[in-house]
């Protein structure tokens, strides 16, 4: 079966097209800039032993961007189908399916209802993700649409853990609660978790994981038996951890100081809180790890704290929901600080001897998804690259097969 996976932001339209029996990718691509007044669009499209295809267009919307995809998949040098006919779905990432899903689901007019009105709960992500739902179904009609959701993998966290200490009124009327992010992320490390912990003779079906999704934007997430228990994001993707651009866990108390001492609007003190704290914020230097390491190495102060503030807060976590658990068997660090960073894994790691962690420097600099722990390590602690697209394709396959 060939899927095609898409994940649109705002101006972008990012495509994956799989076969699914061998779970191989065809071809990649992102259309960027998409509507941009002040520049063309900026097309990317990496099919599978063939050259790279990059060039510029006038491209006004999504839809005109996912006809422009279909072409290259298509047409020309780049093609990679003989016709549209063998794609048979496609898969949407959409981040936030409120209360209203706990899996994914095929697309109809009452999904895209709840999806639109689950926007309030998430206006940056979900309207982009709808645009690319509405070009998909203009330009491929005839074709499954299934959405899959950020948020349907903590769908199973009690109560305890996903309610706010605020007036009940509000989530009764408004939704407002714990939902979790980076849900597809979350699920594929630990099930990939599980199953390793399986091949070293451990029991990995009852297994208590933390899994740590650590990019420029960070969640945790605490997997009992396969289920998610708690998660670091919150109603939005802006509670938790330190982030690239994101200032994660702070006293709420700071938004109406920030408001009466600087005079700043609702709006200004989301976007300082959004786009410009995290590691960006802290350090003065960059949103990226990278950077940050470079700037702390050649004795930047605010540098290294906003490394050692990032850490201490993954670390803090890790012991929270090991306590939440009764225990713990395995940690996954994940996405592009999580798999890349040695320095940020050795700082998160550093203190947590007496869950059991002990580090195998050896395999620390090594590539592919491992153990950086010692064999007599009681507590696994794993690197296991994530992959939210191929989750969406198998999810668009199941789905498919359950019509």
């Amino acid at each position: 079966m060939r899927v095609l996976v898409l994940n649109c932001g705002s101006s972008s339209l990012k495509y994956q097209l799989f076969e699914t029996q061998t779970e191989a990718t065809m071809a990649a691509g992102l259309i960027e800039r998409i509507g941009e007044a002040e520049s063309r669009a900026g097309v990317h499209h990496r099919p599978k032993d063939k050259d790279r295809v990059d060039y510029e267009a006038d491209i006004k919307d999504h839809t005109t961007a996912a006809r422009e995809m279909t072409r290259l998949l298509t047409e020309g040098e780049g093609s990679v189908l003989e016709s549209l006919d063998e794609i048979a779905a496609v898969g949407h990432r959409v981040v936030h399916g409120g209360e209203d899903f706990s899996s994914s689901v095929l697309i109809d007019n009452d999904v895209i209802a709840c999806i639109d009105r689950n926007s309030a709960l998430a206006p940056l992500h979900n309207p982009p993700n709808l645009a690319g739902i509405r070009a998909c179904l203009a330009v491929l009609p005839d074709k499954p649409q299934v959405a899959v959701f950020d948020t349907a993998f903590h769908q199973t966290m009690p109560k305890h853990a996903y309610l706010y200490a605020v007036p009940r009124l509000y989530y009764r009327k408004y939704g407002v609660r714990r939902y979790g992010f980076h849900g597809t992320s979350h699920y594929y490390v630990a099930r990939r978790a599980a199953e390793m912990l399986k091949a070293m003779d451990r029991d990995g079906e009852s297994a208590r994981i933390v899994t740590c999704h650590l990019g420029n934007g960070c969640s945790m997430a605490a997997v009992a038996g396969g289920r998610c228990v708690d998660t670091t994001m919150g109603l939005t993707p802006l509670e938790g951890c330190v982030m690239g651009t994101r200032c994660g866990d702070i006293d709420p108390a700071i938004i109406p100081f920030l408001g009466r001492t600087l005079d700043m609007s609702h709006s200004q003190i989301d976007g300082v809180l959004n786009k410009k704290s995290g590691l960006l914020g802290l350090s003065g230097v960059s949103n990226d790890m990278r950077d940050v390491l470079e700037a702390a190495d050649g004795g930047n102060a605010d540098a290294r704290e906003a490394f050692e503030v990032f850490c201490y807060r993954v670390r803090k976590y890790i012991g929270a929901y090991a306590a939440a658990m009764g225990g713990l068997d395995a940690v996954v660090f994940t996405a592009g600080i999580g798999e890349n960073s040695v320095p940020v894994r050795r700082k998160v790691l550093e203190g947590l001897e007496f869950l059991g962690i002990r580090l195998d420097g050896s395999t620390e600099d090594k590539r592919g998804d491992r153990a950086i722990t010692t064999p007599d390590s009681r507590c696994v602690v794993f690197v296991i690259g994530t992959k939210e697209e191929l989750v969406i394709a198998r999810e668009t396959e199941r789905v498919c097969a359950g019509q």
